[in-house]
């Protein structure tokens, strides 16, 4: 199991290509210049949450299945977008 310390090194890695996706986006840009060109500043804040568990095989146990259900989510053109953007694929 990682230290505490390769954990935080890992989750700034993350952070970091997060942050480096955002920041070479040409969309992004293209949206900020408009905005710009339309007399306004722009300042964005992204707050992101990121959740992990040890995935060890004495904290991970499968359950039988009988009473899991597939996990759904509702997604809107701009939320696939955004994850598209990130690299992130969804089925």
């Amino acid at each position: 199991m990682p230290e505490e310390s390769e954990i935080r090194t890992l989750l700034k890695r993350l952070g970091d290509s997060v942050n480096e996706t955002l920041s070479n986006s040409s969309e992004i840009h293209e949206r900020i210049r408009e905005i710009r060109n339309a007399g306004y500043e722009v300042f964005i804040t992204i707050e992101t949450k990121i959740a992990f568990c040890s995935a060890n095989k004495e904290s991970y146990k499968k359950g039988d299945g009988e009473n899991e259900k597939p996990a759904c989510m509702n997604l809107t053109e701009h939320d696939a977008k955004f994850l598209k953007s990130l690299k992130i694929a969804i089925n």
